[in-house]
């Protein structure tokens, strides 16, 4: 049995991927820097009661972008495709949503104790699952070992 080495990265591309990381890092860290005064001001300037149009819409907009991302988590799972791994945790991330738009939006209504429950029964225990299987299959992953010095 043979065994297949993979060549190591030459070192122009692994400067390219170091740049392409700090850029990312870079403007991460500025939209987060910049996301604290702007979440200032709309706490102290939004209103706290609004009334809507498209509210249905909306909803089931949302929605039916929580069912392609399920679908899409379902079948690249079912086919045993490495973007399962982006399809799971943006399904995660929309459940969380949706649970917290559900709660919030009904605070004060007799919804909310409906809204609770899907939230603690259904939503959240789903986008925990995902987010948690998510990460056991990065520590399966087999990543390319880095040269000695450290990549930035």
């Amino acid at each position: 049995m043979s065994e297949t080495r993979a060549e190591a990265p030459s070192p122009q591309l692994l400067e390219h991927i170091r740049r392409q990381r700090r850029h990312t890092l870079e403007l991460l860290t500025v939209c987060a820097v910049g996301l604290v005064p702007w979440t200032i001001l709309l706490a102290f300037t939004l209103p706290s009661g609004y009334t809507v149009r498209q509210w249905r819409t909306t909803w089931v907009g949302f929605d039916v972008l929580l069912l392609v991302a399920m679908a899409a988590t379902a079948l690249l799972g079912w086919r045993r495709h490495r973007g399962v791994v982006v399809a799971a945790v943006s399904t995660g991330a929309l459940l969380v949503c949706d649970a917290w738009f559900d709660v919030s939006l009904a605070l004060g209504t007799p919804d909310v104790w409906w809204s609770a429950a899907l939230a603690v029964c259904v939503e959240l225990p789903l986008a925990g699952f995902l987010i948690h299987r998510v990460l056991g299959m990065l520590k399966l992953a087999h990543w390319p070992s880095a040269p000695q010095e450290r990549v930035r």
